[in-house]
């Protein structure tokens, strides 16, 4: 029975470390897409009523994040390790009952526990936390049988403090400029082209008069000179197989009569800019000048450049107007365009339907500093 404790407790320092670094990389990966988790976070508040918090989901988000790393820190490096503990626990049991009622009714298909890094079923997210619950409360029971060596109070608030401090930064940097990692299709050096459709194939099917046999044939590898085999067999059905279109992303992007224009400006042989913005209402306004002054400068040099929103066309209308914004102006799916770029409003640049270059509201080339993307498709 003793032996069996002191393989527990050397457990301990292990189960300890493994806790923190699934809580630091769940919050790491969260962290480089601030904005992605609010998204969730506001679907999240939508399924259970809580209409009056999506306001704030982005401060949430940053809310939930953080304490996560502070939590995965606590335990990876031993700092405030008990207090990390039961903040861990309770965190736990609390996503672990709102996963549960997800699995249950698929209320959020997504919950996004470690961002766009890494996809997880609703069930599987599910029984990891099951674990990580178990593993915490071994923890917690072994920790207490067995009392470790920590730094000063004081040493071991300075450096929650310091790592806090730069995780908020980092975050920060992500939200107002661009993820520093894209887990999503849209990500600079991707290549939107969709691949050469092969033709449909036509399967005709014959049967022998005599012994009422069939065979299938693929036309026109069949033996439609031989005359004998003619006689002997008669044509009975036809099928037509077509393969299955292959595309690298859902977005389908409509004129204002409701074509399909995805492919003529996805897939643009030339240089396509494309501006998007999945509520123009909540566009940032700096961003949309800057947005007007490169459509003007890129209108000089017959570059296109296109609107790609959710947003009505009334709505469109006034916003360009304000803004002196003439460019012409398409229709697409919310979730999609929210895919696409995490700014609104965002900016892309394609040629030939590759992506070179991406740029949040912050960042966008104004006048000659565009020339540089410009010079070579291969930047």
């Amino acid at each position: 029975m003793r032996k069996t404790k002191d393989i527990f407790f050397r457990l301990v320092p292990f189960i300890r470390i493994f806790l923190g670094l699934i809580f630091i990389f769940s919050s790491v990966v969260k962290g480089i897409d601030p904005l992605g988790t609010s998204y969730r976070v506001g679907d999240y508040l939508l399924v259970y009523g809580w209409t009056a918090l999506v306001p704030y989901a982005l401060w949430i988000s940053f809310l939930v994040i953080f304490s996560e790393f502070l939590i995965g820190f606590g335990f990876l490096f031993n700092v405030f390790i008990r207090t990390a503990a039961r903040a861990m626990l309770i965190m736990l049991v609390f996503f672990t009952v709102v996963t549960f009622l997800d699995a249950l009714y698929n209320m959020v298909p997504d919950c996004g526990c470690f961002g766009d890094a890494v996809k997880l079923t609703n069930w599987q997210t599910f029984y990891k936390n099951i674990v990580l619950i178990i593993l915490n409360v071994f923890f917690l029971w072994g920790s207490r049988m067995k009392n470790g060596k920590h730094a000063k109070p004081s040493l071991q608030a300075a450096l929650l403090v310091l790592f806090g401090s730069l995780f908020l930064g980092f975050m920060s940097f992500n939200l107002n400029h661009l993820p520093v990692v894209d887990f999503r299709n849209w990500k600079i050096g991707r290549d939107m082209t969709s691949p050469v459709q092969q033709k449909a194939k036509t399967y005709i099917t014959f049967q022998n008069r005599k012994t009422g046999r069939k065979k299938e044939f693929l036309f026109p590898d069949y033996p439609w000179k031989d005359t004998a085999w003619i006689a002997r067999w008669e044509f009975v059905s036809r099928r037509i197989v077509k393969p299955s279109e292959v595309k690298k992303y859902n977005l389908i992007i409509e004129d204002s009569l409701g074509n399909d224009v995805t492919k003529a400006i996805v897939e643009n042989p030339g240089y396509q800019f494309i501006l998007v913005s999945y509520d123009m209402k909540l566009a940032d306004a700096k961003g949309l000048q800057k947005a007007a002054l490169l459509s003007r400068f890129l209108k000089k040099k017959s570059i296109s450049m296109v609107l790609i929103t959710a947003t009505e066309g009334s709505t469109i209308a006034q916003v360009e107007k304000r803004f002196d914004l003439n460019i012409p102006a398409f229709q697409a799916d919310e979730t999609d365009l929210k895919a696409m770029i995490r700014s609104n409003p965002g900016l892309l640049l394609l040629h030939n339907g590759v992506i070179l270059k991406k740029w949040h509201y912050h960042d966008f080339p104004i006048g000659k500093k565009v020339e540089k993307y410009l010079a070579s498709p291969a930047q």
